[in-house]
């Protein structure tokens, strides 16, 4: 995206230690050690300074988004999209 808008894919999962880790995903140990080895390349890669987008799953399933401004400090979470896009062109209309 544009003016140091950065939205990161979604590849959410939620890591738990003991056997709910690979029943949950259905993923074999290799799997999982090689999605923990791309998060963390992922984490080290992106610019501190970016807004970040993502897009998660709560325990239930229900999708949501969440965007953080680390310049700022804000935050924002909602169910839609166009909610998070709102708040980030308020947060950059200033």
């Amino acid at each position: 995206m544009n003016n140091g808008i950065k939205c990161l894919q979604s590849e959410d999962i939620e890591i738990s230690c003991g056997s709910n880790f690979n029943k949950k995903n259905n993923r074999s140990f290799g799997e999982s050690l090689h999605y923990i080895w791309k998060k963390i390349v992922k984490t080290l890669l992106v610019d501190s300074q970016e807004l970040q987008v993502l897009q998660r799953n709560d325990r239930y399933g229900n999708i949501y988004w969440q965007a953080y401004d680390p310049v700022t400090g804000k935050s924002f979470s909602s169910g839609s999209k166009a909610d998070i896009s709102m708040w980030i062109e308020q947060l950059y209309r200033y």
